[in-house]
């Protein structure tokens, strides 16, 4: 067993690593606002819980929101009690929940691998540079929370060098946090190291009764906090709210055909879809040849550390695999697992078969070929562009920058091509500094078509007229908490027949009200009476007068607006005359 680190020692531990990326991401999620889908929606939910004063269960639009259990909602629910509401402290949130899981990932190698200390300055340095991970991470989003109560739920198995059980009620207690978090899938994230606990845990073969006795009875004190709360929670929500929180919530995502019909965010996937999307998530360490060969050169017996990764890590996505509903982000927390398998693969490398550990053709340079490649082509987009031979809303919207970020790009590239010791390192710097350059660039080109402000805040000032809004499609919390909504957005659902139907009973019952739509590109007559329009994403969001937009679905002509059409961005020349 390693022997304990003193309080020094451990602050050094943590440096630079942690200072660097902290200030990474802080630049990164203070680019730009909050992104819709994904932020907007989880803010909309805590601030609908705030508004209206429902603790206990979460809402959205108006109804129980019985997707996601409320503890993040909780922590930012703390920060506004102390700071007032805002979108900085949700955010903020989310840097300090991605620090902590650098430090658990740290801590859990030290624990898993005790004679290999350079395993413990590795581990973090790996995970801050998974770029999919980090972009994520600038989401006001559950799973990097989901992900600190995984590690830490797991360092709680792990054996110390002044004890050797694991701490049984804070493996509970981390456990019951991550149910709180995101519900039973928690469990998914945690229960196979702990069953497979004797291939990995000397301790655990020793004394399996106990093993498993006090981990049944620590996993069902987790599950008795997540009931304390489901219980009243679904108690106070309603039946249709119960039913949905308590079955079909959770069963839907598992098997597809429970979802149809039921309106739920089921996401199916095929089962090879996490295998397809594995180079993406693991990047930039799937394009390091060094890592993959440290992989596939392990042999048996292998140390503690690598069986606890792959009693981890190969069940987990197999499950994942197997469940209906898959997106990206499910097995994020998971790529701790990862890291600790690639990591302790290096190691192992570097111990039993030096000259391939240090051979530079196993090195980064295809990483660093590709870096200057990408340069190259970003110095030759305004050329591109210039000669009418690339087009599009990325391309058109980068050329004023690309040549700024070609030298950034053509710098990483070039370190990446460098040999000999801080090889590691200086993978981690490029990527954590490759994925700030793509988000600046984002920020500064594409963000204009995801800032939903300029429509969310005329509907809040329609809101605090009582005036009555709808949407006609599905709507996803996106105008609620910018907009500072109190009361709930009318969804006008159907096929076009019935939308129009219902465009026509909602102005005659608001006439004063307000009617948000997509389009594809606005027309003549989106630009003369309509209200506003702004792009975002793919399309236009419309904002009309609800009468105005009757009117015009009637076959009628509309009475002339007070005030021209309100047309975001405001630069963009491309909209500024009618057509």
């Amino acid at each position: 067993m390693s022997p304990p680190y003193n309080r020094s020692e451990q602050l050094r531990a943590v440096w630079p690593w942690l200072p660097l990326w902290a200030v990474v991401a802080l630049l990164a999620i203070f680019s730009h606002g909050p992104m819709p889908l994904y932020s907007t929606r989880t803010l909309a939910v805590a601030w609908e819980m705030w508004n209206q004063g429902h603790w206990l269960v979460p809402h959205i639009n108006g109804l129980p929101y019985s997707e996601k259990a409320p503890l993040l909602f909780w922590l930012i629910h703390a920060g506004w009690f102390a700071f007032g509401v805002n979108d900085v402290w949700p955010r903020v949130l989310e840097v300090l929940v991605g620090g902590t899981q650098l430090v658990l990932v740290s801590l859990l190698a030290r624990r898993l691998f005790p004679q290999r200390p350079w395993m413990a300055k590795a581990a973090p340095w790996m995970l801050l540079a998974f770029g999919y991970a980090f972009l994520f991470g600038l989401q006001i989003m559950y799973d990097v929370l989901l992900a600190v109560w995984t590690l830490a739920a797991l360092l709680c198995l792990t054996p110390k060098a002044q004890r050797s059980e694991p701490r049984w009620l804070l493996f509970g207690l981390c456990v019951g946090f991550g149910l709180l978090t995101k519900g039973p899938v928690m469990l998914l994230h945690v229960v196979f190291p702990w069953l497979l606990g004797p291939l990995w845990n000397d301790w655990a073969g020793q004394h399996r009764a106990r093993w498993y006795g006090r981990g049944l009875l620590a996993l069902l004190l987790g599950g008795a906090m997540l009931l304390a709360w489901a219980l009243p929670a679904g108690y106070s929500g309603g039946g249709a709210y119960r039913q949905r929180l308590f079955f079909t919530q959770t069963a839907g995502r598992v098997v597809d055909k429970l979802a149809q019909g039921k309106d739920l965010q089921n996401h199916a996937e095929p089962i090879w879809f996490y295998l397809l999307w594995l180079p993406v998530m693991l990047f930039p360490f799937s394009g390091w040849p060094r890592a993959w060969l440290a992989v596939t050169a392990l042999r048996r017996p292998l140390e503690a550390g690598l069986r606890f990764a792959l009693c981890w890590l190969l069940p987990t996505f197999l499950m994942l695999s197997l469940i209906s509903g898959k997106q990206l982000y499910y097995p994020l927390p998971e790529l701790g697992g990862i890291t600790l398998l690639l990591a302790g693969a290096i190691a192992v490398l570097r111990e039993r078969r030096p000259n391939l550990a240090y051979n530079g053709w196993l090195g980064t340079w295809p990483l660093g070929v590709g870096g200057i490649a990408f340069a190259v082509a970003l110095f030759l987009l305004p050329l591109l562009v210039a000669g009418n031979h690339l087009h599009g809303e990325w391309a058109d919207a980068a050329a004023p920058y690309s040549r700024y970020f070609s030298v950034v790009f053509l710098l990483l590239g070039a370190l990446l091509l460098l040999r000999g010791r801080g090889e590691l390192r200086r993978l981690a710097v490029a990527g954590l500094i490759g994925v700030l350059a793509l988000n600046t660039l984002f920020t500064l080109t594409l963000w204009p078509r995801y800032d939903l402000r300029p429509a969310a805040r005329l509907l809040g000032a329609a809101d605090q007229a009582n005036q009555a809004i709808a949407f006609l499609g599905n709507y996803e919390g996106q105008f609620h908490f910018e907009g500072r909504l109190t009361r709930p957005i009318t969804e006008l659902l159907g096929n076009p027949v019935v939308q129009n139907q219902a465009v026509q009973d909602f102005a005659r019952a608001h006439p004063n009200g307000l009617i948000v739509l997509h389009v594809h590109r606005p027309d003549a007559n989106d630009l003369r009476y309509a209200l506003l329009a702004q792009p975002f994403r793919s399309s236009w969001l419309v904002v009309w007068p609800a009468t105005s937009l009757a009117d015009l679905r009637a076959g009628l002509i509309p009475p002339e607006p007070a005030q021209p059409t309100r047309i975001y961005p405001a630069d963009d020349w491309r909209y500024r005359v009618q057509p």
